[in-house]
């Protein structure tokens, strides 16, 4: 897969509301009513990255739940970021 240039990401990120390139990813934070509603989340986008074989580097803190995608295997940002960004996107307005 191809890693995507700074200018191609900054464009893509104009897509996807909330998302900021930093240190080599794209990054997004999301808070919820409370821990359970986090983590039923998190089940989701699991399910789904699995389904992509693509995985997140993520944390969870009672209700905020913090997200960064990279294609490791390239060494930066592809189409596959950007692919689970916006299938975490839908998850996240389905609720």
């Amino acid at each position: 897969m191809k890693k995507l240039t700074d200018s191609e990401i900054k464009e893509r990120l104009t897509a996807i509301d909330g998302w900021e390139y930093e240190n080599n990813a794209i990054h997004t934070t999301f808070e919820f009513n409370d821990f359970k509603d986090a983590f039923s989340v998190m089940t989701r986008i699991a399910f789904e990255a699995e389904l992509q074989q693509h995985h997140p580097d993520w944390s969870n803190v009672f209700n905020k739940l913090q997200i960064s995608l990279s294609t490791h295997d390239a060494g930066g940002i592809t189409d596959k970021d950007f692919k689970l960004a916006k299938t975490i996107e839908d998850i996240i307005e389905g609720e």
